[in-house]
């Protein structure tokens, strides 16, 4: 499952005083500002006879992808993914996502500049592990990913982690164009907004960036990868219109105790069903391994739900991303109420011509 973080910009946060949680902050400032001091610019590295050969290949790649973002994709031509930081881990940083016990609704966590959003983020995995506990403990649905890139929305020239550069070429380009498309356009306050625009920008871009390069059987992995990723969020959207159906039922919270447990004992025997099929390639084994709640259908929900309304509207622009940026511009601009009405309108477009991705 893609997780992805856009930094709360602690470090401006700070200058705004008056934080109840400052230790939150401290320990934010401190793991942007590590990762930015231990850059290497790209170009350099890839003039440096020293740059081992299997990384420099990669590094080529991303520099190709980054050229392809701005000048085919009409992403911000700013200092974000021209250098390169290698991580000591997996992830950049971890995220907690908590929904109440029986909402499908996530909490939120506000900053200064990005507004509120539906995660709170860490770079030490403990923390952030200690602190979906103390959710937990106050009666909340958790759950905590591992995040390999963020975005600090152009406030800073982000780098490209070494934890993507694991990652095939097609899902590297998902990733920088994903973060850039941040840099592009955001709604503070509307996680659900910036993520689906975003996924669908990164879609759009991995597809012409692989028309472009002629990489046909990249293509085709990435093909599968998405009817892999289509298939589950068809099984988490049953799921959560079920769960959200049994919430606001009359129904006692016993029962709807007892509901939703058999909701997810439903959702998982059905992936074990539908991976039963997949004999290698893209899975979520790993998704499915931990235990299933409200957060984590929320997680899922918060990047996913709109896309198919973002993807009718660049269809009704013809594919022309400059138009489709204006478009979301306009949407972004509107009342929280009247945007969610224009993205309905849009996503139920998606569904009556059968675009739509769940």
């Amino acid at each position: 499952m893609k997780a992805r973080w856009v930094f709360g910009i602690a470090a401006l946060a700070l200058l705004h005083g008056g934080c109840s949680n400052l230790g939150y902050y401290v320990h934010s400032v401190k793991g942007h500002l590590g990762l930015m001091a231990a850059r290497q610019p790209i170009d350099e590295m890839l003039r440096d006879p020293r740059t081992p050969e299997t990384l420099r290949r990669r590094l080529e790649t991303v520099a190709d992808i980054r050229a392809f973002a701005t000048d085919e994709l009409q992403l911000p031509d700013t200092g974000s993914y021209r250098s390169y930081v290698d991580v000591d881990g997996p992830y950049v940083v971890w995220t907690v996502v908590a929904a109440p016990e029986l909402s499908l609704t996530p909490e939120q966590w506000c900053f200064p500049i990005v507004g509120c959003v539906t995660y709170r983020g860490f770079y030490d995995r403990e923390r952030a592990r200690a602190y979906a506990d103390e959710l937990s403990r106050s009666g909340l649905d958790v759950t905590v990913n591992g995040v390999r890139a963020y975005s600090t929305l152009g406030w800073f020239d982000d780098p490209v982690p070494d934890t993507i550069l694991v990652l095939p070429d097609y899902a590297i380009a998902a990733v920088v164009f994903h973060e850039l498309a941040h840099e592009r356009f955001y709604v503070p306050g509307d996680s659900a907004f910036n993520e689906g625009f975003a996924v669908a920008v990164e879609r759009a871009g991995v597809t012409r960036w692989l028309e472009a390069r002629r990489r046909a059987q990249e293509r085709a992995s990435f093909a599968l990868a998405e009817a892999r990723e289509a298939a589950f969020l068809e099984l988490v959207s049953h799921a959560r219109a079920q769960l959200s159906r049994l919430y606001e039922s009359d129904t006692t919270e016993a029962e709807k105790r007892r509901l939703k447990a058999e909701i997810f004992g439903a959702l998982r025997a059905q992936y074990v069903e539908l991976r039963s099929g997949w004999t290698d390639g893209p899975n979520y084994d790993r998704w499915f391994a931990e235990e299933l709640n409200n957060a984590k259908l929320a997680s899922v929900a918060t990047y996913h739900e709109l896309v198919p309304a973002f993807e009718r509207l660049l269809a009704d622009n013809d594919g022309e991303l400059g138009r489709f940026y204006q478009a979301c511009e306009a949407i972004g601009e509107l009342g929280p109420e009247e945007r969610r009405r224009r993205l309905e309108a849009l996503t139920k477009a998606a569904v009556d011509t059968g675009t739509e991705r769940k």
